[in-house]
Order: C-alpha cells, then sequence, then structure tokens
C-alpha cells in the first residue's frame, strides 16, 4: 500500500468491491461489505465501515470531507443511491438515501430513516430512527421536520453539485495515477 491509496481492509473475509473508476481520497478507510460504484467519490478522512451489514453507494454519488457512513447488527446496511450528495462532516447510519437527494454538512441520518429521491436533509439536521424524508421536500432542524417543497432550481443545483463532484474525482484520480 502506498501513501496515495485509500485503507482498504477486509472484514471477515469480505472485502469491499470498488469501480475502478469511482475515487476514493487516500487515506479514507473503507471496510468489509462495502460497494463503491462507478465515478462515485469518496473525499478526506472518511470511514464507511461495512461489518455488520452492508453499505451500498451508488453512481456518481459524492460523499464529502470527515463523513461517517456505518451499519447496524440491529437495523440493518446503509444504502446510499445514484447521484446523491452527502456533505461534510455527516453520520450516515443504517439508512436509505434514494437516488438525487442531498444530505446538508454536519446533517445526521439514522436507522432505518429513507430520504427519498430528491428530497433534501439541511445542514446541522437530525433524522430520527425511522423517519421518512418525502420526495420532493427540505427538511431541518433537530428532530428534523418538513420546512418547504423544493423548486426546480432547488433540485437543478443539486445534480450541478452532482456533476462538480464526480469531475473533482475525475480529476483528482488521473492526478494521483501521475505520481
Amino acid at each position: 500500500m502506498s501513501h496515495h491509496d485509500p485503507i482498504i481492509v477486509s472484514y471477515q473475509g469480505i472485502d469491499p468491491d470498488i469501480s475502478e473508476i469511482a475515487f476514493i481520497f487516500p487515506g479514507v478507510f473503507v471496510s468489509g461489505d462495502v460497494t463503491v460504484l462507478d465515478e462515485a467519490s469518496v473525499f478526506p478522512g472518511c470511514v464507511l465501515r461495512g461489518d455488520v451489514a452492508s453499505i451500498h453507494v451508488g453512481r456518481r454519488t459524492n460523499i464529502q470531507d470527515c463523513t461517517v457512513v456505518h451499519v447496524s447488527s440491529k437495523d440493518g446496511p446503509t444504502w446510499i443511491g445514484d447521484e446523491v450528495t452527502i456533505g461534510h462532516h455527516c453520520l450516515i447510519h443504517a439508512c436509505t438515501l434514494e437516488d438525487r437527494c442531498f444530505i446538508g454538512m454536519r446533517a445526521t441520518v439514522m436507522d432505518n430513516a429513507v430520504v427519498e429521491t430528491g428530497a433534501m436533509v439541511a445542514a446541522g439536521a437530525l433524522v430520527t430512527p425511522g423517519k421518512r424524508v418525502p420526495a420532493g421536500e427540505l427538511w431541518a432542524g433537530s428532530p428534523a421536520k418538513k420546512m418547504r417543497d423544493l423548486s426546480v432550481e432547488d433540485q437543478a443545483g443539486f445534480m450541478s453539485t452532482v456533476d462538480r463532484y464526480a469531475e473533482h474525482g475525475r480529476i483528482y484520480r488521473e492526478a494521483l495515477k501521475a505520481l
């Protein structure tokens, strides 16, 4: 392993499955039953620990700096869909994030919660266990509750972030190959 590699660890004989065209920043810790699909990117300081259940990270999803993604032996896996943005310093635990949702910085999404397609969890929000954030809604607060419906412009902004982070991941992947 070089200092340009993420820390990839088998757990009880199960190795992470990471696409060759995903980008996992050097030093990120990934262990166990973790799948990361094409063009996903995981940035510095993140931990993805699939030790007692699985973690799925969809295509073109970005997991930003210092986020922890974990699972639960009781409540099960974490499923993160395609084109999801997860901001800096989030905690994503044994929950489901459907396609094209947006999780703001320092937000927490707990066990058995579901953030539906195109929904947004605001920065600093706490989505409590078992809560469902409906498609097209913005939720904020602790505990999180509906603030408003999202606009077409909001949703376009999500996709702009997805595109930008997919490009960041591609640029970093190429830069590290050159070293």
